[in-house]
């Protein structure tokens, strides 16, 4: 039998909905009230794909190197038995456990920082990406998206949380973390550092390395058909005001709001950088060749080696110091979320504690709703590289939650084991995935202990049935996997969705239904900002930067968007799976 199969939903009126339910068949339901049922269901879901990616989604068009986006037709459901069998009847019956939202890789980014390396973009996609100007305002257009959702499209529940799972900062500085905390919370932002009457960055250099929007002259990007644009870059760096999230959010942590750029480990070299006056704009290939394979391989060498090319390369531009450019570490990144000013639609904390301020330890666990425990992990290895894995202490503290909310798991050996009386649903939020958890470096803060990879963690969750999802990010990919199990109730499914800095710029909504035949079902919604798709490169209102930041971002000529959007069965989603046994 097929992994899955797909179920198109229609976006029209009710009576187009009936029918769609009609032409399924009667023969399916055990009696009228039930097809009156399954009737009503697909009818709201019909009216509830709107501003999902089932009524419609980004779509490029145009025979130029340059193409521009327009609305395309949604996407459909496909339905996924890779864990286990779909009943018939399954949608007339259905009871909603839970629904909330993930963002995942914002990167909101100070693009004036000194400390950044926009002249590796050509070795690494990351480095610079001709949108970055725009990621504040992209978040903000997210978060005005999910503000006009009323709930899951296929329960209709209301969300209970937004889990944003890591890389919500670029660089880690005070600043971007300030901006992250005021797009989640609402509030005015002005998405500029150092000098904010103007704009300070390589997109105004005069070098043709980057795309000079402002500018005359050919860049290499206008040569593959980026437009100039007057007055985008102090537009971009122009103060607005951010409604912020009407939904409780949280937050988990990711490589780059832990380390220089993402990969660098922070050893405290390069702080009077961040904070100092000159940024390098560009520096020869022999160099650029040997600063990126030490990205690759030496994360430490690679921090003396920037500091060096800093000190003394070229072409150097004087910028504006900003003490607010300062990297923050693991204890002030808690700090800031306990703010009262950051309390937003609260919890207060975001799910961080006095505790965590104190240890430094970012792990937690969370209510998503009424019998479905959150548990947020902290993936990132201060080493550097950009990979991640799990310390010991965590990993320990991982299994005893994972007891205390079980009644009964499987030993190592297999062997059934019972424990106390309460069980909950579990879902695990990190920002790495398990197949980018083989950063086994030792941590330089406790470095006599042990680190482990994915491999270990899934084993792990497997031995709990209870767990039901891993939800990611970190990839910059949409990527769905079934980790199976000769015993089904051992399975369990493992999200991962593109970030909001690469297109296609998605987030996701998850839901999790009780289909009262012993499986569950976790649907995954992808949506897009509120931004528009069709773009006039003369508008430089708020909605009209957003819709660009799509835009640019589909262009950017070292990104592989077709890899990062993932297949159909990585979309929308209804994920089969068994409901753990008592």
């Amino acid at each position: 039998m097929p992994a899955y199969s797909r179920r198109h939903f229609l976006t029209g009126t009710a009576a187009a909905a009936a029918a769609t339910a009609l032409s399924l068949g009667s023969s399916r339901f055990a009696s009228a009230a039930a097809l009156d049922r399954a009737v009503a269901a697909t009818a709201a879901r019909a009216v509830r794909t709107a501003g999902t990616t089932l009524e419609q989604a980004a779509m490029a068009t145009g025979s130029g190197p340059y193409k521009r986006l327009q609305a395309g037709p949604g996407w459909p459901l496909v339905v996924r038995t890779d864990l286990a069998q779909a009943a018939a009847a399954r949608d007339g019956r259905r009871t909603a456990l839970a629904s909330f939202v993930q963002f995942t890789d914002l990167h909101l980014a100070d693009t004036e920082s000194p400390v950044r390396f926009e002249y590796l973009a050509r070795y690494l996609d990351s480095a610079h990406r001709p949108q970055e100007a725009l990621t504040v305002r992209g978040a903000s257009s997210l978060v005005e998206r999910v503000n006009s959702l009323s709930g899951g499209p296929f329960t209709g529940s209301p969300f209970s949380l937004v889990m944003a799972t890591g890389d919500n900062t670029d660089n880690h500085e005070q600043l971007e973390l300030d901006w992250y905390l005021t797009v989640m919370s609402g509030g005015a932002i002005t998405p500029n550092s150092g000098d904010t009457r103007r704009y300070e960055g390589v997109q105004n250099s005069g070098s043709a390395l980057y795309w000079n929007p402002e500018a005359s002259f050919q860049d290499s990007y206008k040569a593959k058909g980026f437009p100039g644009i007057p007055g985008f870059l102090s537009a971009a760096g122009r103060s607005f005001n951010a409604p912020g999230l009407r939904t409780p959010w949280y937050s988990t942590i990711g490589n780059h709001d832990d380390s220089i750029e993402g990969a660098l480990p922070d050893l405290g070299l390069l702080h009077s950088l961040y904070t100092g006056d000159r940024k390098l704009e560009g520096i020869d290939d022999t160099e650029a060749a040997k600063l990126a394979d030490a990205l690759r391989n030496d994360p430490a060498s690679a921090v003396l080696h920037l500091a060096k090319l800093l000190k003394s390369g070229g072409p150097v531009r004087h910028v504006t110091p900003d003490p607010r450019r300062a990297p923050f570490t693991p204890a002030e990144f808690a700090k800031a979320h306990l703010d009262p000013a950051r309390t937003g639609p609260g919890p207060v904390g975001h799910g961080f504690t006095d505790s965590a301020v104190d240890s430094g330890r970012l792990y937690y666990t969370f209510p998503v709703s009424d019998g479905v425990l959150g548990i947020s992990l902290d993936t990132t290895n201060p080493a550097g590289w950009a990979d991640g894995s799990l310390g010991t202490a965590q990993l320990k503290w991982l299994e005893s939650v994972l007891q205390s909310r079980s009644s009964r798991w499987y030993d190592a050996d297999g062997r059934v084991v019972r424990g106390g009386q309460s069980d909950e649903l579990v879902v695990v939020f990190s920002h790495h995935t398990s197949t980018t958890m083989g950063n086994l470096l030792p941590d330089p803060h406790h470095p006599f202990e042990k680190r482990h990879d994915g491999n270990e963690l899934v084993a792990l969750l497997q031995r709990y049935p209870n767990v039901v999802a891993w939800v990611n990010g970190h990839t910059h990919e949409n990527q769905i996997l079934a980790h199976g199990h000769a015993t089904p109730e051992r399975a369990f499914w493992e999200i991962n969705t593109a970030s909001h800095v690469d297109f296609p710029q998605h987030a996701r909504i998850i839901e999790i239904a009780d289909n009262g035949d012993g499986t569950l079902s976790l649907f995954t919604t992808l949506v897009e900002s509120a931004a528009p798709y069709a773009t006039d490169f003369g508008d430089t209102s708020d909605a009209g930067l957003a819709a660009l930041y799509r835009e640019l971002s589909f262009n950017d000529p070292y990104a592989v968007p077709a890899k990062k959007l993932g297949a159909a069965a990585d979309h929308n989603t209804e994920l089969l799976l068994a409901r753990p046994g008592r």
